[in-house]
Parts: structure tokens; C-alpha cells; sequence
């Protein structure tokens, strides 16, 4: 009995017992891996969809804070050689971004002792991405300059990537009908007059399951007739 159990303790390991061992670790390896895997996955999926509400919140926080602040003024010379400026709010229906260019109370100053003041041009557009083929982003221009081209100058950033929508309507505060379109300089169009709301509808592609994230706001202005403060009465 103990000269048995001497030869079986000293009896070695076979190769395929080594070989079973080593695939039964390799199985239990990758069944770990792919978990992880699996965990990790997710995990930045959900961080992408989290980043793509968060985008979506802060563009429309962005319009709330500037659309606001939107203002015309009747304040011209009398020699119309002279004008340099001018103030206007001018909603066009595009497809698939609505553009929006104002002049607004709302520029903030970054730099100390700068020469600037609240107003500024403030500009909503789609801009299609030259990289990515049918990718289209939500930008915003502003310049701290009025000037007589209300879609140029000043700098470009974009608020939200790969929008699906950005529509914007406008209450007519004379009729009490949303308006496709405004234009507060023509005489076809509002002239002299802001919209008593706009509502924005900002969709963004990339939500769960491939589906798209929608938002939508209505916001309103704090004047609809042009500043005539400094006007003979």
C-alpha cells in the first residue's frame, strides 16, 4: 500500500492533461476578456450618449441666454450715406438648419479693458462637415461688431455635431401665428418687429440604440418694437 502511493504521488503530469488544463484556462480567459470587454463598451457607449445630451442642453441653454437679448434700433442718420450699421433679426427656412443672424444685448467680454460693449451680431446655421460626408453641425458666429453684413465676420465655433434637425418658428405677437420665416427688414416681411417667441427643435443623431435625441425650447424676447429712446418725440 505505501510503495503504491509512493509511485502514484511521484508519477508526473501528461501532456494532455497539461493540454486540457491550458485550454480550460484559455476558455475561462476569454469568457473574462469578453466581459470586460463587454462592460467596457457599454460604458463608453453611455458616456457617448451622456456627451450627446450634454451638447444638446448646453446649445439650447446657449439660445436661450442670446435669443433673448435680441434688439432693432431706429437710430440712424438722416443722411443715408452715412450708415455703417444695422440692427435686424432675420430667421431664413432651410433644410435640414434654419438660420438664424440678429443683433443682441448679449456679448460678454473676455478680455479686460477691451473696447467692446453688449451688443454684438449673433449668428445660428448649419455647417456641413468637410471631413465627413452628410454630417452636418449647429454653428453659432458672433461679432462684437455691427456692421451692414450680418452673416459675416467675427468667429465661427460649433455648438452641437451631427444634427439631424434645427428648425426655429417665430410668433407673430400681431397675428398670433407661428411664421415659418422673419424678416425684420423688409417691407414684405416684419418690418421693424421681433417675434414674441421662438421655438427651436434641435434633434441630434447618436442617442440609444441608434435613434436620435430631440430638444425643444420656446423662448421668449424681451421686445418686439425697435429702441427709439434717442428720437424726437
Amino acid at each position: 500500500m505505501g510503495k503504491r502511493a509512493i509511485r502514484e504521488a511521484g508519477r508526473g503530469v501528461t501532456l494532455l492533461e497539461v493540454i486540457v488544463s491550458v485550454a480550460i484556462l484559455a476558455m475561462v480567459s476569454l469568457l473574462i476578456y469578453g466581459a470586460f470587454d463587454g462592460m467596457a463598451k457599454g460604458k463608453r457607449g453611455v458616456e457617448q450618449i451622456n456627451q450627446r445630451y450634454r451638447e444638446g442642453r448646453l446649445a439650447i441653454r446657449r439660445l436661450a441666454r442670446e435669443i433673448p437679448s435680441a434688439f432693432l434700433s431706429a437710430h440712424q442718420p438722416y443722411n443715408q450715406s452715412l450708415i455703417v450699421r444695422e440692427t435686424l433679426f432675420v430667421g431664413e427656412n432651410t433644410t435640414p438648419a434654419d438660420r438664424l443672424d440678429f443683433t443682441s444685448f448679449s456679448h460678454r467680454r473676455v478680455l479686460r479693458d477691451s473696447h467692446e460693449s453688449d451688443q454684438n451680431e449673433v449668428s445660428y446655421f448649419g455647417s456641413r462637415d468637410p471631413d465627413v460626408p452628410g454630417k452636418v453641425d449647429l454653428a453659432r458666429r458672433e461679432s462684437s461688431l455691427i456692421d451692414l453684413e450680418a452673416d459675416r465676420g467675427g468667429s465661427v465655433q460649433v455648438l452641437a455635431e451631427d444634427i439631424d434637425l434645427f428648425d426655429l418658428e417665430y410668433l407673430d405677437p400681431l397675428s398670433g401665428l407661428w411664421q415659418e420665416r422673419w424678416d425684420s427688414t423688409s417691407a414684405t416681411g416684419q418690418l421693424g418687429r421681433l417675434p414674441l417667441q421662438v421655438k427651436v427643435t434641435l434633434v441630434l443623431r447618436g442617442g440609444p440604440s441608434g435613434q436620435t435625441i430631440p430638444f425643444v425650447a420656446r423662448i421668449a424676447l424681451a421686445m418686439q418694437s425697435p429702441l427709439t429712446f434717442a428720437l424726437p418725440q
